[in-house]
């Protein structure tokens, strides 16, 4: 449809494509060249010396994949941390955008206490983590036996239900901020003539967080459920640095399994296949996502 714009709106694209097309092309090599070089190996046998060239074997990988009861349990794992982590961060989210929200005296050192857990390295969060979760002299077990809670020390990352519970914790803490800071820059694009005309019609605080604020949150909400399902669904410095994946194999996330399988095992190819299952994983539960709020619109 380049013929029925204008010259002014040619120039205008022209210069659009100009800003956005290095952009695109950075994207490209940062992003999609890795996927499909992976995509490449999942389907070759290669040796990492150069010893063994390249050679095209198929499905083999992914034939090997349906059968390893370590890939099922390590794709498990990381949907039920997405599965339980998610849904309790953008609650939380959505109470502390909307708390943020309000005016009130220490408004800026309340936004700054909140987005502390997000601004802190993940690997540093979670050694402190794991320091007050440690059996023997961990801050959690400390407080419970002074307390008389328990009688005695709680294996907070050796049980494999407590464990799971741990890393979730950790993933509420750290992130829930960032759900927020999302949220509350849609709550701040709701014009306020809308909730004056609520008030007018008798609407209740509730009514009006129900009938005004969730419905025109929807793009917010979805921005955030999908970069932080992606975010959940790659974890790899939580279980890496908090449980190592233990014990046994309970917090296992596919990265972890990845990891493993590469660094410690030196199986590439094996690997990208694992790398490559997980991103489909990851694309498929954002179109669910996207399809879902839509249709509710």
């Amino acid at each position: 449809m380049m013929s029925s714009l204008s010259p002014l709106d040619r120039r205008r694209q022209q210069t659009g494509l100009a800003f956005v097309t290095p952009t695109l092309l950075v994207i490209s090599l940062i992003l999609v060249y890795p996927i499909l070089q992976s995509i490449v190996l999942s389907f070759g046998s290669s040796s990492i010396d150069g010893s063994e060239p390249y050679r095209f074997v198929g499905l083999k990988h992914y034939m090997t994949l349906a059968g390893d009861d370590r890939f099922w349990n390590s794709l498990w794992v990381t949907l039920t941390f997405t599965a339980l982590s998610i849904p309790l961060e953008l609650i939380l989210g959505v109470g502390l955008a909307v708390l943020m929200n309000e005016h009130f005296r220490g408004k800026g050192l309340a936004r700054l206490a909140v987005l502390f857990p997000w601004a802190l390295p993940t690997a540093l969060n979670t050694l402190m983590w794991r320091w007050m979760y440690n059996a023997d002299y961990g801050l959690f077990n400390a407080v419970a036996l002074q307390s008389g809670i328990v009688e005695r020390p709680i294996n907070w990352l050796g049980d494999e239900t407590l464990a799971m519970m741990s890393m979730v914790i950790v993933s509420v803490w750290k992130t829930s901020s960032f759900m927020a800071l999302i949220i509350l820059a849609g709550l701040q694009s709701i014009p306020r003539e809308l909730y004056e005309a609520g008030r007018m019609d008798g609407m209740s605080k509730w009514q009006e967080f129900r009938e005004i604020t969730l419905p025109l949150l929807r793009g917010p909400i979805l921005v955030a459920l999908i970069v932080r399902s992606m975010d959940a669904l790659r974890t790899f410095e939580l279980p890496f640095n908090l449980t190592d994946g233990g014990p046994v194999t309970a917090t296992e996330s596919l990265s972890l399994y990845a990891y493993k399988v590469i660094f410690d095992f030196i199986e590439f190819n094996y690997g990208a296949s694992i790398v490559v299952v997980q991103f489909l994983v990851i694309f498929v539960m954002s179109l669910a996502y996207i399809f879902t709020l839509r249709n509710k619109d």
